[in-house]
Protein backbone atom coordinates (compact mmCIF):
# COMPACT_ATOMS: atom_id res chain seq x y z
CA UNK A 1 0.00 0.00 0.00
CA UNK A 2 1.43 3.09 -1.08
CA UNK A 3 0.65 7.07 0.49
CA UNK A 4 0.71 10.21 -1.08
CA UNK A 5 0.77 13.84 0.41
CA UNK A 6 -1.96 16.10 -0.93
CA UNK A 7 -4.26 19.02 0.33
CA UNK A 8 -7.87 17.64 1.35
CA UNK A 9 -9.40 20.42 -1.32
CA UNK A 10 -7.68 18.23 -4.05
CA UNK A 11 -10.89 16.01 -3.29
CA UNK A 12 -13.25 18.18 -1.03
CA UNK A 13 -15.33 21.01 -2.93
CA UNK A 14 -16.70 23.31 -0.51
CA UNK A 15 -20.23 24.87 -0.84
CA UNK A 16 -19.49 28.24 -0.59
CA UNK A 17 -22.61 30.51 -1.67
CA UNK A 18 -24.25 32.03 1.49
CA UNK A 19 -27.85 32.91 1.79
CA UNK A 20 -29.49 35.06 4.64
CA UNK A 21 -31.86 33.81 6.95
CA UNK A 22 -34.83 35.12 5.20
CA UNK A 23 -33.83 34.60 1.40
CA UNK A 24 -36.40 33.31 -0.33
CA UNK A 25 -34.25 30.38 -1.95
CA UNK A 26 -34.03 28.53 1.36
CA UNK A 27 -37.57 29.27 2.47
CA UNK A 28 -39.19 26.47 4.05
CA UNK A 29 -35.58 24.20 4.56
CA UNK A 30 -35.54 22.56 7.56
CA UNK A 31 -31.93 23.54 9.23
CA UNK A 32 -29.41 21.44 11.40
CA UNK A 33 -29.57 22.15 14.95
CA UNK A 34 -26.34 20.35 15.62
CA UNK A 35 -24.38 16.78 14.79
CA UNK A 36 -23.43 15.02 17.90
CA UNK A 37 -20.08 13.43 18.81
CA UNK A 38 -21.47 9.96 17.14
CA UNK A 39 -22.19 11.52 13.95
CA UNK A 40 -25.72 12.00 14.20
CA UNK A 41 -27.56 15.12 12.57
CA UNK A 42 -30.38 16.61 14.52
CA UNK A 43 -32.83 18.83 12.41
CA UNK A 44 -34.94 22.11 13.51
CA UNK A 45 -37.90 24.28 12.18
CA UNK A 46 -36.61 26.57 14.22
CA UNK A 47 -35.56 30.18 12.73
CA UNK A 48 -31.65 31.46 12.56
CA UNK A 49 -30.64 35.23 12.99
CA UNK A 50 -26.93 33.79 11.55
CA UNK A 51 -26.19 33.24 8.17
CA UNK A 52 -26.78 30.03 6.18
CA UNK A 53 -25.21 27.45 3.92
CA UNK A 54 -27.00 24.74 1.72
CA UNK A 55 -26.25 21.19 2.38
CA UNK A 56 -27.99 18.63 -0.43
CA UNK A 57 -27.49 14.83 0.20
CA UNK A 58 -24.13 12.82 -0.08
CA UNK A 59 -21.93 16.01 1.46
CA UNK A 60 -19.92 15.83 4.24
CA UNK A 61 -21.13 18.42 7.14
CA UNK A 62 -17.93 19.51 9.71
CA UNK A 63 -19.09 21.21 12.83
CA UNK A 64 -16.54 24.09 12.80
CA UNK A 65 -16.66 24.10 16.98
CA UNK A 66 -16.33 20.69 17.25
CA UNK A 67 -14.99 18.85 14.37
CA UNK A 68 -11.93 16.71 15.92
CA UNK A 69 -14.66 15.52 18.59
CA UNK A 70 -16.41 13.60 16.15
CA UNK A 71 -19.23 16.48 14.87
CA UNK A 72 -19.51 15.56 11.09
CA UNK A 73 -21.93 13.28 9.17
CA UNK A 74 -22.61 12.65 5.92
CA UNK A 75 -26.26 13.80 4.98
CA UNK A 76 -28.06 10.97 3.79
CA UNK A 77 -31.53 12.84 3.31
CA UNK A 78 -33.59 13.26 -0.34
CA UNK A 79 -34.43 16.84 0.80
CA UNK A 80 -31.97 19.91 0.66
CA UNK A 81 -31.43 21.35 3.98
CA UNK A 82 -29.51 24.41 5.61
CA UNK A 83 -26.80 24.97 8.26
CA UNK A 84 -25.83 28.18 10.26
CA UNK A 85 -21.98 29.27 9.10
CA UNK A 86 -20.48 27.50 11.86
CA UNK A 87 -20.71 24.36 9.59
CA UNK A 88 -19.27 24.03 6.51
CA UNK A 89 -20.46 21.62 4.11
CA UNK A 90 -18.36 19.90 0.83
CA UNK A 91 -18.95 17.69 -1.80
CA UNK A 92 -16.38 14.92 -2.62
CA UNK A 93 -15.13 12.96 -5.20
CA UNK A 94 -15.52 9.29 -4.56
CA UNK A 95 -13.14 8.04 -7.06
CA UNK A 96 -10.12 9.65 -4.80
CA UNK A 97 -11.10 9.75 -1.23
CA UNK A 98 -13.26 6.53 0.43
CA UNK A 99 -16.09 8.84 2.85
CA UNK A 100 -15.34 6.62 5.56
CA UNK A 101 -11.87 6.87 5.68
CA UNK A 102 -11.87 10.70 5.70
CA UNK A 103 -14.26 10.50 8.53
CA UNK A 104 -11.93 8.60 10.22
CA UNK A 105 -8.98 10.79 9.46
CA UNK A 106 -10.82 13.63 10.44
CA UNK A 107 -11.07 12.44 14.31
CA UNK A 108 -7.90 11.27 14.40
CA UNK A 109 -4.22 12.31 16.17
CA UNK A 110 -2.84 13.09 13.03
CA UNK A 111 -5.81 15.25 12.10
CA UNK A 112 -5.44 17.54 15.53
CA UNK A 113 -1.59 17.45 14.61
CA UNK A 114 -1.93 19.31 11.29
CA UNK A 115 -4.33 21.49 12.60
CA UNK A 116 -1.44 21.99 15.61
CA UNK A 117 1.03 22.42 12.85
CA UNK A 118 -0.61 24.46 9.73
CA UNK A 119 -3.39 26.72 10.81
CA UNK A 120 -3.03 29.39 13.75
CA UNK A 121 -4.69 28.42 16.47
CA UNK A 122 -5.08 25.15 15.85
CA UNK A 123 -7.76 22.92 17.15
CA UNK A 124 -8.84 26.17 19.28
CA UNK A 125 -9.90 28.17 16.23
CA UNK A 126 -13.15 27.21 14.62
CA UNK A 127 -12.23 25.24 11.65
CA UNK A 128 -13.50 26.74 8.42
CA UNK A 129 -12.69 25.93 5.17
CA UNK A 130 -9.83 28.09 4.52
CA UNK A 131 -8.56 26.02 7.36
CA UNK A 132 -9.65 22.62 6.41
CA UNK A 133 -9.19 22.52 2.53
CA UNK A 134 -5.43 23.43 2.28
CA UNK A 135 -4.17 20.95 4.87
CA UNK A 136 -1.76 18.83 3.87
CA UNK A 137 -2.03 15.32 4.72
CA UNK A 138 -0.98 11.73 4.33
CA UNK A 139 -3.05 8.74 2.57
CA UNK A 140 -3.36 5.62 0.78
CA UNK A 141 -3.72 5.93 -2.85
CA UNK A 142 -6.79 4.97 -3.99
CA UNK A 143 -10.17 4.29 -2.11
CA UNK A 144 -9.70 0.52 -1.58
CA UNK A 145 -6.86 0.91 0.22
CA UNK A 146 -8.82 3.63 2.39
CA UNK A 147 -11.16 1.39 2.89
CA UNK A 148 -8.58 -1.69 4.18
CA UNK A 149 -7.51 0.94 6.71
CA UNK A 150 -10.95 1.34 7.90
CA UNK A 151 -11.68 -2.28 8.53
CA UNK A 152 -9.06 -2.96 10.23
CA UNK A 153 -9.57 -0.02 12.71
CA UNK A 154 -13.38 -0.95 12.88
CA UNK A 155 -12.58 -4.69 14.09
CA UNK A 156 -10.06 -3.06 16.39
CA UNK A 157 -12.73 -0.38 17.35
CA UNK A 158 -15.76 -2.71 17.98
CA UNK A 159 -13.24 -4.82 20.54
CA UNK A 160 -12.16 -1.41 22.03
CA UNK A 161 -15.84 -0.71 22.53
CA UNK A 162 -16.96 -4.24 24.32
CA UNK A 163 -14.26 -3.09 26.70
CA UNK A 164 -15.34 -0.04 27.02
CA UNK A 165 -18.70 -1.29 27.61
CA UNK A 166 -17.63 -3.91 30.09
CA UNK A 167 -15.15 -1.31 32.89
CA UNK A 168 -18.71 0.95 32.99
CA UNK A 169 -20.91 -2.51 33.36
CA UNK A 170 -18.12 -2.57 36.40
CA UNK A 171 -18.36 0.81 37.26
CA UNK A 172 -22.11 0.25 37.88
CA UNK A 173 -21.20 -2.75 40.05
CA UNK A 174 -18.84 -1.17 42.23
CA UNK A 175 -21.53 1.48 42.57
CA UNK A 176 -24.59 -0.82 43.56
CA UNK A 177 -21.58 -2.39 45.93
CA UNK A 178 -21.57 1.76 48.19
CA UNK A 179 -25.07 1.60 48.25
CA UNK A 180 -25.69 -1.79 49.09
CA UNK A 181 -22.80 -1.19 52.31
CA UNK A 182 -24.18 1.81 53.12
CA UNK A 183 -27.85 0.40 53.51
CA UNK A 184 -26.84 -1.89 55.33
CA UNK A 185 -24.93 0.53 57.61
CA UNK A 186 -28.12 2.80 57.84
CA UNK A 187 -30.42 -0.53 58.86
CA UNK A 188 -27.61 -1.81 61.45
CA UNK A 189 -26.13 -4.67 59.60
CA UNK A 190 -22.70 -3.89 58.99
CA UNK A 191 -21.26 -4.28 62.40
CA UNK A 192 -22.41 -6.83 65.46
CA UNK A 193 -24.36 -5.01 68.15
CA UNK A 194 -22.87 -4.75 71.51
CA UNK A 195 -25.53 -4.30 74.13
CA UNK A 196 -23.05 -2.18 76.84
CA UNK A 197 -23.05 1.12 74.44
CA UNK A 198 -26.69 1.25 75.93
CA UNK A 199 -29.44 3.14 74.27
CA UNK A 200 -29.44 6.20 72.10
CA UNK A 201 -32.63 8.15 73.82
CA UNK A 202 -30.21 9.99 76.13
CA UNK A 203 -28.17 10.93 73.43
CA UNK A 204 -31.21 12.43 71.91
CA UNK A 205 -32.48 14.22 74.52
CA UNK A 206 -29.09 16.04 75.20
CA UNK A 207 -28.90 16.97 71.30
CA UNK A 208 -32.70 18.46 72.24
CA UNK A 209 -31.70 20.38 74.85
CA UNK A 210 -28.87 22.10 73.00
CA UNK A 211 -31.39 23.06 70.02
CA UNK A 212 -34.10 25.08 72.67
CA UNK A 213 -31.40 27.15 73.17
CA UNK A 214 -31.33 28.19 69.27
CA UNK A 215 -32.96 31.34 68.61
CA UNK A 216 -36.44 30.74 66.32
CA UNK A 217 -36.52 27.25 68.16
CA UNK A 218 -39.27 25.18 66.93
CA UNK A 219 -40.39 21.40 67.87
CA UNK A 220 -40.51 19.70 64.86
CA UNK A 221 -43.73 17.00 64.35
CA UNK A 222 -42.94 13.56 65.40
CA UNK A 223 -42.25 10.75 63.50
CA UNK A 224 -45.47 8.65 62.56
CA UNK A 225 -45.22 4.63 62.43
CA UNK A 226 -46.40 4.75 58.95
CA UNK A 227 -43.49 7.41 58.02
CA UNK A 228 -40.61 4.91 58.60
CA UNK A 229 -39.12 3.49 56.07
CA UNK A 230 -37.21 0.34 57.28
CA UNK A 231 -36.50 -1.39 60.55
CA UNK A 232 -33.46 -0.50 62.75
CA UNK A 233 -32.03 -2.07 66.27
CA UNK A 234 -34.07 -1.68 69.34
CA UNK A 235 -31.82 0.44 70.84
CA UNK A 236 -31.39 3.13 68.06
CA UNK A 237 -34.42 5.86 67.22
CA UNK A 238 -35.86 7.38 64.34
CA UNK A 239 -35.48 11.42 64.13
CA UNK A 240 -35.95 14.08 62.39
CA UNK A 241 -32.60 16.15 60.55
CA UNK A 242 -33.24 19.29 62.32
CA UNK A 243 -33.91 17.98 65.57
CA UNK A 244 -30.24 17.26 65.73
CA UNK A 245 -28.30 19.71 63.80
CA UNK A 246 -28.22 23.71 63.21
CA UNK A 247 -29.47 23.97 59.48
CA UNK A 248 -29.37 27.17 57.51
CA UNK A 249 -29.98 28.19 53.63
CA UNK A 250 -26.95 30.09 52.00
CA UNK A 251 -27.39 33.82 50.44
CA UNK A 252 -26.08 35.39 47.73
CA UNK A 253 -24.83 38.99 48.70
CA UNK A 254 -24.23 41.85 45.77
CA UNK A 255 -22.14 41.67 42.71
CA UNK A 256 -19.53 44.11 44.77
CA UNK A 257 -18.94 42.06 47.93
CA UNK A 258 -16.86 39.94 45.99
CA UNK A 259 -12.67 40.31 45.94
CA UNK A 260 -9.75 38.81 44.79
CA UNK A 261 -8.86 37.72 48.34
CA UNK A 262 -10.85 37.70 51.36
CA UNK A 263 -13.35 34.81 52.67
CA UNK A 264 -13.66 31.36 50.83
CA UNK A 265 -17.33 31.96 49.44
CA UNK A 266 -18.34 28.34 47.84
CA UNK A 267 -21.09 27.29 44.37
CA UNK A 268 -22.56 24.19 44.53
CA UNK A 269 -19.80 23.29 41.40
CA UNK A 270 -17.41 23.31 44.24
CA UNK A 271 -18.95 20.44 45.31
CA UNK A 272 -17.73 17.70 43.54
CA UNK A 273 -16.66 13.98 44.17
CA UNK A 274 -18.91 14.07 47.65
CA UNK A 275 -16.04 16.72 48.47
CA UNK A 276 -15.15 20.37 48.51
CA UNK A 277 -12.91 21.14 45.30
CA UNK A 278 -12.75 25.05 46.52
CA UNK A 279 -9.24 26.51 44.72
CA UNK A 280 -9.97 24.89 41.47
CA UNK A 281 -12.22 27.62 40.84
CA UNK A 282 -12.07 29.62 44.04
CA UNK A 283 -14.04 32.83 44.67
CA UNK A 284 -14.28 35.46 47.54
CA UNK A 285 -16.25 37.56 49.27
CA UNK A 286 -15.35 40.69 51.80
CA UNK A 287 -14.72 39.53 56.21
CA UNK A 288 -17.74 42.23 56.69
CA UNK A 289 -20.21 40.85 54.83
CA UNK A 290 -19.08 37.24 55.77
CA UNK A 291 -19.43 38.34 59.61
CA UNK A 292 -22.22 41.09 58.48
CA UNK A 293 -25.16 40.29 55.68
CA UNK A 294 -23.79 36.53 55.46
CA UNK A 295 -23.31 35.86 59.16
CA UNK A 296 -26.29 32.84 59.48
CA UNK A 297 -24.52 30.55 56.78
CA UNK A 298 -20.16 31.18 57.43
CA UNK A 299 -19.59 27.57 58.09
CA UNK A 300 -17.26 25.74 60.46
CA UNK A 301 -15.21 22.82 60.16
CA UNK A 302 -17.21 19.85 60.01
CA UNK A 303 -19.86 20.99 58.75
CA UNK A 304 -21.73 19.45 56.30
CA UNK A 305 -22.87 21.23 53.07
CA UNK A 306 -25.88 19.72 50.87
CA UNK A 307 -26.98 21.10 47.52
CA UNK A 308 -30.75 21.88 47.80
CA UNK A 309 -31.30 22.64 43.57
CA UNK A 310 -31.48 20.38 40.30
CA UNK A 311 -30.86 18.58 39.54
CA UNK A 312 -28.90 16.61 41.25
CA UNK A 313 -29.74 17.21 44.15
CA UNK A 314 -28.37 15.99 47.29
CA UNK A 315 -24.45 16.52 46.44
CA UNK A 316 -22.56 16.53 49.69
CA UNK A 317 -19.82 17.54 51.16
CA UNK A 318 -17.97 18.06 54.55
CA UNK A 319 -15.96 21.07 55.23
CA UNK A 320 -12.43 20.76 55.59
CA UNK A 321 -9.78 21.82 57.77
CA UNK A 322 -8.09 23.82 54.57
CA UNK A 323 -11.46 25.85 54.64
CA UNK A 324 -11.19 27.25 58.65
CA UNK A 325 -13.73 30.46 57.48
CA UNK A 326 -16.07 30.17 54.52
CA UNK A 327 -19.56 30.87 53.30
CA UNK A 328 -21.80 29.38 50.49
CA UNK A 329 -24.24 30.88 48.34
CA UNK A 330 -28.14 30.02 48.08
CA UNK A 331 -28.20 26.85 46.34
CA UNK A 332 -26.33 24.59 49.40
CA UNK A 333 -27.59 24.30 53.03
CA UNK A 334 -25.71 24.28 56.05
CA UNK A 335 -26.29 21.24 58.32
CA UNK A 336 -24.19 21.51 61.70
CA UNK A 337 -24.80 18.50 64.63
CA UNK A 338 -25.23 20.07 67.68
CA UNK A 339 -23.51 18.06 70.15
CA UNK A 340 -20.54 16.04 68.52
CA UNK A 341 -18.66 16.96 64.93
CA UNK A 342 -18.66 13.23 65.10
CA UNK A 343 -22.32 12.82 64.16
CA UNK A 344 -21.41 14.72 60.84
CA UNK A 345 -20.04 11.65 59.31
CA UNK A 346 -23.80 9.62 60.45
CA UNK A 347 -25.51 12.30 58.66
CA UNK A 348 -23.01 12.35 55.83
CA UNK A 349 -23.45 8.84 55.03
CA UNK A 350 -26.70 8.51 55.86
CA UNK A 351 -27.70 11.49 53.39
CA UNK A 352 -25.23 9.70 50.58
CA UNK A 353 -27.38 6.50 50.60
CA UNK A 354 -30.86 7.81 51.17
CA UNK A 355 -33.25 7.10 48.52
CA UNK A 356 -35.84 9.74 49.79
CA UNK A 357 -33.67 12.89 48.57
CA UNK A 358 -35.92 13.24 45.49
CA UNK A 359 -39.06 12.16 46.38
CA UNK A 360 -39.28 15.45 48.64
CA UNK A 361 -38.07 17.85 45.84
CA UNK A 362 -40.75 20.15 44.72
CA UNK A 363 -40.18 22.42 41.90
CA UNK A 364 -39.16 25.81 42.06
CA UNK A 365 -40.19 28.84 40.22
CA UNK A 366 -37.72 28.27 37.51
CA UNK A 367 -38.58 24.52 37.01
CA UNK A 368 -35.94 23.01 38.99
CA UNK A 369 -36.06 20.67 41.54
CA UNK A 370 -35.18 22.40 44.67
CA UNK A 371 -36.13 21.34 48.31
CA UNK A 372 -36.59 23.69 51.19
CA UNK A 373 -34.89 24.34 54.74
CA UNK A 374 -38.25 23.39 55.90
CA UNK A 375 -37.97 20.32 54.25
CA UNK A 376 -34.28 19.61 54.90
CA UNK A 377 -35.11 19.96 58.51
CA UNK A 378 -38.04 17.17 58.57
CA UNK A 379 -36.02 14.75 56.71
CA UNK A 380 -35.94 11.44 58.62
CA UNK A 381 -33.32 9.82 59.66
CA UNK A 382 -32.04 6.70 62.27
CA UNK A 383 -29.62 7.38 65.06
CA UNK A 384 -27.38 5.05 66.78
CA UNK A 385 -25.78 5.18 69.88
CA UNK A 386 -22.22 7.26 69.27
CA UNK A 387 -19.91 4.93 70.04
CA UNK A 388 -21.98 2.10 67.44
CA UNK A 389 -22.08 5.12 65.22
CA UNK A 390 -18.11 5.46 65.48
CA UNK A 391 -17.68 1.97 64.67
CA UNK A 392 -19.94 1.68 61.97
CA UNK A 393 -18.44 5.03 60.39
CA UNK A 394 -15.19 3.31 60.86
CA UNK A 395 -16.47 0.09 58.78
CA UNK A 396 -17.78 2.18 55.94
CA UNK A 397 -14.53 4.23 55.62
CA UNK A 398 -12.58 0.76 55.23
CA UNK A 399 -15.31 -0.22 52.77
CA UNK A 400 -15.36 3.01 50.72
CA UNK A 401 -11.63 3.36 50.35
CA UNK A 402 -11.84 -0.06 48.83
CA UNK A 403 -14.63 1.22 46.80
CA UNK A 404 -12.59 4.07 45.93
CA UNK A 405 -9.29 1.85 44.94
CA UNK A 406 -11.61 -0.38 42.70
CA UNK A 407 -12.87 2.84 40.78
CA UNK A 408 -9.79 4.04 40.45
CA UNK A 409 -8.33 0.60 38.89
CA UNK A 410 -11.42 0.77 36.40
CA UNK A 411 -11.02 4.62 35.57
CA UNK A 412 -7.24 3.31 34.72
CA UNK A 413 -8.05 0.60 32.65
CA UNK A 414 -11.14 2.43 30.16
CA UNK A 415 -8.29 5.77 29.89
CA UNK A 416 -5.55 2.96 28.83
CA UNK A 417 -7.95 1.33 26.44
CA UNK A 418 -9.46 4.65 24.84
CA UNK A 419 -5.42 5.57 24.19
CA UNK A 420 -4.34 2.47 23.10
CA UNK A 421 -7.21 3.00 20.07
CA UNK A 422 -6.11 6.28 19.72
CA UNK A 423 -2.59 5.07 19.32
CA UNK A 424 -3.46 2.35 16.93
CA UNK A 425 -5.13 4.99 14.55
CA UNK A 426 -2.08 7.39 14.44
CA UNK A 427 0.16 4.50 13.65
CA UNK A 428 -2.28 3.07 11.10
CA UNK A 429 -2.41 6.91 9.56
CA UNK A 430 1.30 7.54 10.16
CA UNK A 431 3.59 6.95 7.03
Amino acid sequence: MSWRKVKLGEFLKNREIRFKPNDKDISGLKRIDKIDFSGEIYLSDKPSNTDMILVKKGDLVISGINVEKGAMAVYSGEEDITATIHYSSYSYNEKKISIDFLKLFLRSPEFKIALKEQVPGGIKSEIKPKHLLPLIVSIPDNPIDQNKVVSVFSKLETHSSFISNELTHQQDLVKQVRQAFLKEAMQGKLVPQILEEGEVKDLLQKIKAEKQKLKNYKELPPIKPEEIPFEIPENWVWCRLGEIAYIASGSTPSQDSFVSSGIPYLKMYNLKNQRIDFYSKPQYIKEEIHNGQLKRSRTNVGDLIMNIVGPPLGKLAIIPESLPEANFNQAGVLIRPLISIEINKWIYNYLSEMSEIDSIATKGVAGQDNISVTQTNNIKLPLPPLSEQTRIVKKLDQLMQLCDELQKSIEESKQQNELLLQQVLREALSV
